[in-house]
């Protein structure tokens, strides 16, 4: 796995907004609002580094980008260079929170509430130390 990717993203700017392809990454396309280059950008990186990651975690081959002057574009397209740091989006992702329901006895989740008990925090205290995990 590589920490840095950097591929060529084909911005379309249509009446509706901005289209999103990645000519070597097929699925991945995100979009934008019409005139919005700033949010273009961003969710290119964010779709570019979550498209990756589950490559990455499918075990696919991640291909060579296209050299930017291989890139064809039409009218109105323009080529974007787009670039991630993997170890950061990993992270991002991995350390995500999920939601679990617990069951309590009604006393038990009053007597935390009355006494503004986190009990997230304190399950996932109690959950590492069960599993023997230093954070």
């Amino acid at each position: 796995m590589k920490n840095r990717y950097s591929y060529i993203a084909v911005f379309s700017y249509d009446e509706d907004g901005i289209s999103i392809e990645f000519p070597d990454l097929p699925g991945c396309l995100p979009c934008a609002d019409k005139d919005n280059t700033e949010m273009a950008l961003a969710n290119a990186k964010e779709a570019l580094g979550v498209h990756l990651f589950g490559m990455e975690q499918d075990n696919d081959l991640i291909p060579e980008p296209t050299a930017l002057k291989d890139i064809v574009v039409n009218e109105g397209e323009v080529p974007v260079l787009i670039e991630v740091f993997m170890p950061a989006i990993r992270d991002r992702i991995k350390n995500r929170f999920v939601k679990k329901t617990l069951s309590l006895p009604a006393w038990l989740a009053d007597a935390a509430d009355e006494s503004d008990v986190n009990c997230s925090k304190i399950f996932q205290n109690a959950l590492m130390e069960y599993l023997q995990i230093d954070a």
